[in-house]
């Protein structure tokens, strides 16, 4: 009696879940267990590596960590947790080349039939500080300062590399820098990672400036195939040796150029800065889209390339003028003005990134390897957004599309937790003895008639 009376309730609601259709599509039509394996990312023994990456990948969308998931939701971890942390841990996965591959695949398969060839495709570079507050036994912490907070703060730079082709942005790779300088690391590499594996390549990598690392994702990215022709970066990375290299990798540069007394162009045989620059030449009038262009060239040693210098006025302060440098002297001003928009993409990749994809919540690993494997799950959950949106050609804002596609969740979970009062409610009424198994089942029907009828038809639908 007690058995009919259970099965009457349906113990678990997995199959009935949309998002996690949604997402198993996506893992099977972008081949990730493939991509997987070519990042060294192997089943030894047990389960699969693409059930677990699942299970990290799904985290985000259920409002719960990989802890509370094994706490409230058992059933729906089917490793144990030593698992997933092997996994999380492991220095022989290389997650660049994951997230890398990966982004190419959905490039080439997805966005480019959708994409005019006439358009220009943009790989952009910035950084953004991932904190890790409290947090004083990190591999690899440092000590840096945020100069969007203005204040300095524990945690890394999140190097990261994205392409766009103006309408969708898709993250490449990404590298979490320490700093080079030992004084303001807090915390040590371990000794226990070999140097030869890739946990230890990435460990030094993090260690080294940000514009060797930058040519690092660059090459990357070109050996993936990923379609683009032009760099776009803001003044961090802005420099006339970072010009030349990305010039020698096969790119053109668009970026915004420094306005210091330190960095010199070569105009009118003169080595000269920007604002000396400004200073010597009439200015356009009327309303145009730019002050003033002039043509010079970057020199580094016996290295020299010609460039584009294109000013423009600061629409945050109208009495002000920045400056944009490009080495593709093909393009013309407002082209040049144009292609730099692409890059405020990245901007709010990283605000949705710890906004809704828990970029900074869900990992507090001490682990370099665990972070490196955290956030590269985060930019897979980015790209999984982003083809959602280009393909439902949906306008709204990547909040509500996250919440969008979460709106199953929260019914799932209500009636998971109805479902477990109405066990007990059962197991109560078989105390009875007076009572007949009709007589319980009677009992229990009354009760669902008397719910929504929302949370009645998904309890009666797995009955």
């Amino acid at each position: 009696m007690e058995a009919h009376a259970m099965n009457s309730i349906a113990q678990t609601n997995n199959s009935e879940n949309p998002l996690s259709e949604k997402m198993q599509y996506f893992l099977r039509r972008y081949h990730v267990s493939r991509i997987l394996r070519s990042a060294n990312a192997y089943k030894r023994r047990g389960f699969p590596v693409l059930s677990i990456f699942l299970v990290a990948f799904s985290t985000a969308f259920t409002h719960r960590s990989f802890f509370m998931q094994m706490c409230l939701n058992r059933s729906a971890v089917p490793f144990a947790k030593d698992t997933f942390y092997r996994f999380m841990n492991s220095c022989h996965i290389h997650w660049r080349r994951f997230t890398t591959l990966l982004a190419a695949t959905i490039i080439h398969s997805t966005i480019a039939p959708l994409t005019s060839a006439d358009r220009v495709n943009v790989l952009i570079l910035d950084d953004s500080i991932y904190h890790r507050a409290r947090s004083q036994k990190v591999e690899l912490l440092a000590h840096l300062y945020d100069h969007a907070r203005k204040e300095f703060s524990c945690g890394f730079r999140m190097l990261t590399l994205c392409w766009s082709d103006g309408n969708t942005l898709l993250p490449v790779s990404h590298t979490l820098l320490s700093t080079e300088h030992p004084k303001n690391r807090l915390c040590a590499s371990s000794e226990r990672v070999d140097a030869r594996s890739n946990g230890g390549k990435v460990r030094k990598l993090a260690q080294k400036k940000a514009t060797e690392v930058m040519l690092c994702l660059l090459q990357e990215a070109k050996e993936a195939a990923i379609p683009a022709r032009h760099v776009l970066f803001d003044t961090w990375f802005c420099s006339p040796a970072s010009l030349l290299s990305v010039h020698e990798l096969g790119y053109e540069v668009v970026a915004m150029a420094k306005k210091t007394q330190k960095v010199h162009y070569l105009h009118g045989g003169v080595m000269q800065d920007v604002k000396a620059i400004y200073r010597k030449h009439q200015k356009r009038r009327s309303r145009s889209k730019y002050l003033l262009s002039v043509e010079a060239a970057v020199r580094k040693g016996e290295a020299s390339i010609p460039v584009r210098l294109v000013f423009v006025r600061n629409r945050n302060n109208r009495k002000d003028w920045l400056v944009l440098v490009t080495t593709d002297m093909g393009l013309t001003e407002e082209e040049v003005i144009r292609i730099y928009g692409k890059r405020w993409g990245i901007e709010v990749f990283f605000k949705a990134c710890k906004s809704y994809l828990r970029l900074e919540k869900d990992c507090r690993a001490v682990s370099y390897d665990a972070m490196t494997a955290h956030v590269s799950i985060v930019l897979t959950r980015y790209m999984f957004l982003a083809v959602e949106q280009r393909e439902s050609k949906d306008e709204r804002s990547w909040g509500e599309l996250f919440y969008l596609l979460m709106d199953e969740l929260p019914d799932i979970c209500l009636a998971e937790a109805v479902r477990l009062l109405v066990s007990v409610f059962a197991e109560r009424l078989l105390e009875w003895t007076m009572l007949a198994e009709q007589e319980v089942q009677e009992q229990l029907e009354d009760f669902l008639d008397e719910l929504s009828s929302l949370l009645s038809q998904k309890l009666r639908k797995c009955a």
